[in-house]
């Protein structure tokens, strides 16, 4: 039993992980992890392509056992304590794995028996918001409504952490704009938690408070929204002929393409004085997080034109 449950206090963290590494058939999937998840946080999970998020969510919810480190949620171990771990959590992956057998008022049914604090009141409100009908069979509803009866079964027993992954990868927009309403709704109520994994960062950056970038099963970075524009700046200049771009040592995420560049440095670095003339910067920009994100994971370039926009996406 953790300390914080035996004593009845809640832990200020929603989940930590502590030096968690994994490995499948010797491939490293997870190395050397390190996350703490403030309580009453929407927090922003992204990667690219096999970074490891999904491995990461499936040890949250203790369906992965630490090889390596430590994990704890809501001040508890989810594989040792699986039954009080996940009657506190509600988890959304983006496997369309729900039972097609069933219809949407027999999975309601279902999922309320489990859990004590299911609130049905909330639940029929959710199953009019989404435009589902109790009657209707599983298999029978498009992809993005059997999305909305998963949330639905997620959220209804007002969970204090609400895990999704990839809740919108190919929903229609409206959809999409169902699950992050009702992501918004939760956490505004309670001071309860989210842990957002998603590839499609215009969402991430809508929803989240807090962002961290899972890359290659190492986590680069983690910060708070306020963060991210005193942190970086990026900074453009101009080239001409045969002339190469400026060497700026804190300077990363460089973008070429004509005779112009950008590149992505801490906002420190710019307080040096004459920082701008020494290098010839025309332009500085506050950070987004595509660019931020981009600038983390595209391979490193300064000696051939790469993409002037931010065309670099997470994947699921």
């Amino acid at each position: 039993m953790s300390l914080e449950r035996s004593l009845g206090q809640r832990p200020e963290s929603a989940v930590e992980v502590e030096h968690l590494s994994r490995r499948f058939r010797g491939q490293i999937a997870l190395d050397d992890v390190n996350l703490r998840i403030p309580v009453g946080s929407i927090f922003g999970l992204v990667g690219l392509n096999g970074a490891g998020k999904t491995t990461l969510l499936r040890h949250l919810v203790g369906a992965y056992k630490p090889q390596q480190g430590r994990v704890v949620v809501l001040g508890d171990d989810p594989v040792a304590h699986p039954e009080v771990v996940l009657k506190r959590v509600g988890y959304l992956t983006e496997a369309d794995s729900l039972p097609l057998w069933m219809r949407v008022g027999d999975l309601i049914d279902f999922t309320r028996a489990i859990y004590p604090t299911w609130d049905q009141q909330y639940a029929r409100r959710l199953c009019d918001n989404f435009g589902l009908s109790r009657h209707a069979s599983l298999a029978s509803l498009s992809k993005g409504q059997r999305a909305r009866a998963g949330l639905l079964v997620a959220i209804a027993h007002r969970p204090e952490l609400l895990v999704l992954d990839e809740p919108s990868s190919g929903l229609d927009p409206i959809a999409r704009g169902d699950i992050l309403e009702a992501v918004i709704r939760t956490i505004s109520q309670d001071g309860r938690t989210v842990l957002f994994s998603s590839h499609l960062l215009d969402e991430v950056d809508r929803v989240c408070d807090c962002v961290a970038l899972l890359h290659e099963g190492r986590i680069v970075e983690s910060l708070t929204a306020e963060q991210l524009p005193l942190r970086y700046r990026e900074i453009l200049g101009r080239v001409s002929g045969d002339e190469r771009p400026p060497e700026i040592a804190e300077a990363f995420g460089w973008r070429i393409s004509g005779g112009e560049w950008s590149a992505v440095i801490a906002a420190a670095a710019l307080q040096e004085p004459e920082f701008e003339q020494r290098y010839r910067v025309l332009e500085q920009r506050e950070l987004s997080l595509q660019r931020w994100f981009s600038a983390h994971v595209e391979p490193a370039s300064r000696s051939h034109d790469v993409l002037p926009s931010d065309e670099v996406t997470a994947d699921a």
